[in-house]
């Protein structure tokens, strides 16, 4: 499975790349299905690529899903399964 997160971007790196950063995490993103990417645009990226813009609130709104999130698998640390069946 993987997830589509919003990103932050922090960098305009020319040739239809940023830098962005999720969580202090700086990653390569692609923007080449984006049009006028500027810094501090918060983006839903998935595989490097950059799928869509989101306004702050929206990005505020998914990032403090994902931090509840991650405050509860640490709560509950057997939350998820350590293998597959």
């Amino acid at each position: 499975m993987c997830l589509a997160i919003p990103v932050r971007v922090i960098e305009l790196l020319g040739d239809d790349w940023v830098a962005a950063d999720v969580g202090g995490v700086v990653s390569r993103v692609s923007v080449a299905l984006l049009s006028d990417v500027s810094v501090g645009d918060y983006l839903i990226v998935h595989a490097g690529l950059a799928i869509t813009r989101l306004n702050v609130d929206e990005a505020a709104s998914i990032l403090a899903l994902f931090d509840e999130i991650a405050a509860h698998l640490r709560e509950a640390p057997h939350a998820l399964p350590t293998q597959i069946s």
